[in-house]
């Protein structure tokens, strides 16, 4: 039984037989290997095209700024599944991803949609000023939380969104998406009545939309980043294991209270 609308039976991402693979049109062995690093790879997958020099660096910088934030809750579903799995690499790494949602790693992406709104309202003739002021106060009136913004650690500043807008600004690349992130910031604090630090999934998303990224798939950039984070972590729970401590610990630390 076929479920959904139907689309049209053909692929354009890979096709082999026994001498050749061949990938969005190119020849896997002598046109992308050896040619292509991982993170342009990566591009060209996504977009059918391969990256500019800009793309393929702020890509690449924005993999690196995201893979890696310590023992987070992803990082810790996957260390406690590979210590209950030891023989299941495979399944501590989706335990991991699969905790991408809006408010762990996921929030690149809602960012990206509140930016796509604003540049689509000036882009209609409003003030990009008016704009984020009045995004910020519905969103607050609302009793909304603005995506890309707040940290439990970072704060005032996230030392990734500085340098990456440090380099933005040296590279030359910041477009609609990164003033307006940067508006964003002073309508926030207004709305909030107080400073909110601007976390790494802000710049993550202007800074891809900027570069011509497709917002659909910017979700991708922080699960790609982070999968490489968690086999670093299984890498070490290998040698040196603590997941059954971390559940050790998470038992300890919650009361039992049948009444609730």
């Amino acid at each position: 039984m076929l479920i959904g609308k139907a689309g049209p039976a053909v692929s354009g991402i890979c096709t082999s037989d026994p001498k050749h693979i061949e990938i969005r049109g190119k020849n896997l062995a002598n046109e992308i290997m050896g040619h292509y690093g991982f993170t342009e790879f990566f591009f060209f997958l996504v977009t059918g095209n391969k990256p500019s020099e800009q793309q393929r660096f702020f890509l690449d910088l924005l993999l690196v700024a995201i893979a890696e934030h310590g023992l987070t809750p992803t990082a810790q579903a996957a260390r406690m599944t590979l210590a209950a799995a030891p023989d299941s690499l495979q399944s501590a790494v989706a335990a991991g991803i699969l905790g991408c949602g809006t408010v762990v790693l996921g929030t690149a992406e809602l960012c990206a949609k509140v930016l796509a709104e604003a540049a689509s309202r000036v882009e209609n003739g409003e003030e990009p000023d008016a704009v984020v002021n009045d995004i910020a106060t519905r969103t607050r009136r609302a009793g909304g939380k603005m995506p890309g913004f707040g940290h439990p650690i970072h704060h005032p500043v996230d030392p990734r969104t500085e340098r990456i807008f440090e380099l933005v600004e040296q590279h030359r690349v910041g477009g609609r998406h990164v003033d307006l992130l940067k508006r964003l910031r002073g309508a926030v604090a207004s709305a909030w009545g107080r400073p909110m630090p601007l976390n790494v999934s802000g710049p993550i998303a202007a800074v891809l939309l900027d570069l011509n990224f497709p917002p659909a798939m910017i979700k991708a950039v922080p699960i790609l980043a982070r999968t490489a984070g968690l086999l670093g972590h299984l890498a070490e729970e290998q040698k040196h294991p603590i997941g059954f401590l971390l559940a050790h610990h998470a038992e300890e630390a919650i009361a039992y209270d049948p009444t609730i």
